[in-house]
């Protein structure tokens, strides 16, 4: 593992960096981004770091500098080959204050990179009874305040299982703690809208592009009682449903042309 921290590369990446006054490690007050590493490249790192401006805009947190982001980048990736592993970019609020007050520092700015395994080609995932709210300050944000995540994620794998998935408060589907959903009734892909309060995943957006699918929010029911169900991640690809909750699913047809499309298009967007 490699880290990068405020234009300094780390030698020794688990050694204390933080201080304990970053708003990000006292309140949540950041954002991240999690990408996939191919043979040492990173994939779509441009919609990645889009996406970190936006959710950063979204947050009030501003004077994040991407071209140093790239830095960061091009340190930690440069200083190690990874065949296939996962980079993580956070940007916090910084030194603040110890209350949900901003201070007056500038963001600090991380970037890690870590070997990691191979993603199973199926996985199995259970509803959860907490939703997510889409009227929320951050719905849509990619943000580090992760707590429900871990909470609902730990209630999956009392289950059994390893993915969670929310519905909203609307009771529609909208998304897993770090996936989107995708599901099939009678030959019909679809996946939640953004108005559902799920992210913007890159993954999700180069599926509908490359693949298709209707976007159209629903009863989580109907995702449930689906022909067939995918995830889609940065690190998950395509991955096909095998159970959801009790009842068990096959990967079918459609999850199955998705995949085969997502492989062809995958090696488009590697690459710095």
């Amino acid at each position: 593992m490699r880290a990068w921290i405020d234009g300094v590369l780390m030698s020794d990446p688990t050694a204390p960096a933080i201080r304990v006054t970053d708003h990000g490690f006292t309140v949540g007050d950041g954002v991240f981004e999690a990408i996939k590493v191919v043979e040492g490249e990173p994939f779509a790192l441009d919609l990645h770091l889009e996406r970190l401006a936006r959710s950063a805009a979204g947050l009030g947190l501003i004077g994040v500098d991407l071209a140093a982001v790239r830095r960061g980048v091009d340190a930690v990736l440069d200083d190690q080959h990874l065949s296939l592993g996962r980079l993580r970019i956070t940007v916090t609020g910084g030194l603040a204050p110890l209350g949900s007050g901003r201070g007056e520092y500038p963001p600090t700015v991380v970037a890690v990179a870590a070997p990691m395994d191979p993603t199973p080609d199926t996985t199995s995932v259970v509803t959860v009874p907490w939703p997510r709210n889409e009227r929320g300050a951050t719905a849509g944000l990619k943000t580090t305040s992760y707590a429900e995540n871990v909470i609902a994620l730990a209630e999956a794998g009392r289950l059994g299982a390893s993915e969670a998935i929310f519905a909203n408060l609307a009771g529609h589907l909208c998304e897993g703690t770090g996936s989107n959903v995708f599901y099939v009734v009678d030959g019909d892909l679809r996946t939640p809208t953004l108005a559902s309060g799920c992210l913007a995943g890159v993954t999700r957006g180069l599926v509908l592009e490359w693949f298709g699918g209707r976007e159209v929010d629903e009863p989580i029911e109907v995702a449930e009682q689906a022909d067939e169900a995918f995830l889609v991640s940065t690190t998950r690809d395509v991955q096909a449903v095998a159970r959801w909750g009790r009842r068990q699913l096959e990967p079918g047809p459609v999850t199955q042309d998705a995949a085969e499309a997502w492989k062809r298009h995958e090696p488009e967007l590697l690459g710095r």
